[in-house]
């Protein structure tokens, strides 16, 4: 298996990727919009590209990087289907959260956060909080 790509190449190409956005479709990056415009049924949203363009770079990354495999992650002390429940039920709470809040943590992270917005550097220190708060109770399932 290779090594995980760097995060300072990382970041910054998803920072030229954002400045690419707004120059070309004058407006930030999310992900919550894809599934609105889904579900919607107006496929024709750029949105819904950029979502399937996550998807398909994400696919080539994990092949390039010898890491594509069918699996699920998961400690010892979780089973198969409780991991399934967990990121099911997680994914639903988020994008529930998302449809609340007009936004998800991706759009209001990248696109408010480049925008030097208080609202999305007050929500981004939250988050970062919590991850913090919660890490010790969930670090003991992946042991």
């Amino acid at each position: 298996m290779k090594r995980y790509s760097d995060p300072y190449l990382a970041g910054v190409g998803i920072g030229l990727v954002l400045l690419t956005a707004y120059a070309l479709a004058g407006r930030g990056l999310g992900a919550s919009g894809a599934f609105s415009s889904v579900l919607a049924g107006t496929f024709d949203d750029w949105v819904v590209l950029e979502l399937a363009g996550v998807a398909a770079g994400g696919l080539v990354s994990a092949r390039l990087s010898g890491r594509l495999r069918r699996a699920i992650e998961r400690g010892p002390q979780l089973t198969a289907s409780g991991r399934m429940f967990a990121a099911i039920g997680g994914g639903a709470v988020m994008g529930f959260g998302a449809k609340l809040a007009r936004g998800c943590t991706s759009g209001q992270a990248l696109t408010g956060g480049a925008l030097l917005a208080a609202g999305s550097w007050i929500f981004i220190a939250t988050c970062f909080a919590a991850g913090y708060a919660a890490a010790p109770v969930v670090r003991r399932l992946w042991r």
